[in-house]
């Protein structure tokens, strides 16, 4: 465990959490699959964007699970890792949009809202079961953080849907693919600042010593 201000801080040791993640590995994993072939199908960046959050948060969870009672670096440098991965996927989501702008398909909007209602769902299953565990470590947290883009996302994408079939146009898919881009560098912020926190405050044990 580790600390600040004499209060504990929930590491992620415990089997309910590891029973956790193995169950959102696996919802996130197929919905990688089944929201990318979607979003290819019906030329929708918006859904695109979100399989890759769900592609983020499979790797997310792996890594997490992996560390589990290893030294707080090593969660820490780890959710580092995250947090770059994280940035990397918002920086490509940017350059995929900037690029369909130019191209400017309309996507199929019927698709969109059902496989975003699909996604919606599948997110609020992980949330449910993640929401014993928001608070914690870096490592932990970045769980949190991206179960929770993952559902701000999926009614983003619904709402691109319903925009894209009021206006007949690819531009309320776009914007919300922009922000869900935002939203991963956000993300990718906290956890970054968090974990490099966590490593200076590991670090002076070792100094001191």
């Amino acid at each position: 465990m580790a600390g600040c201000c004499n209060e504990p801080t929930f590491d992620g040791l415990s089997h309910g959490f590891r029973r956790a993640l193995w169950i959102v590995i696996a919802i996130n994993a197929t919905m990688f699959v089944v929201e990318m072939a979607a979003g290819t199908l019906a030329g929708s960046q918006a859904l695109k964007a979100d399989a890759l959050d769900f592609l983020g948060d499979t790797l997310t969870y792996s890594i997490s699970l992996f560390v589990l009672g290893m030294s707080i670096e090593v969660r820490a440098t780890a959710a580092l890792l995250k947090g770059i991965s994280l940035a990397a996927m918002g920086l490509w989501v940017l350059g995929a949009t900037a690029y369909q702008v130019l191209v400017l398909g309309v996507p199929n909007a019927p698709v969109m809202g059902v496989i975003g209602f699909l996604a919606l769902a599948a997110n609020v299953a992980s949330v449910l079961v993640l929401m014993g565990y928001r608070n914690g470590d870096a490592n932990v947290r970045s769980v949190w953080l991206c179960s929770r883009n993952d559902a701000i996302g999926n009614i983003a994408v619904m709402g691109a849907a319903s925009g894209v079939a009021l206006t007949g146009t690819a531009w309320p898919d776009l914007a919300v693919a922009a922000l869900m881009a935002m939203l991963f560098l956000w993300s990718s912020l906290q956890i970054t600042r968090q974990a490099l926190d966590e490593r200076r405050m590991a670090a002076v044990p070792a100094a001191a010593e």
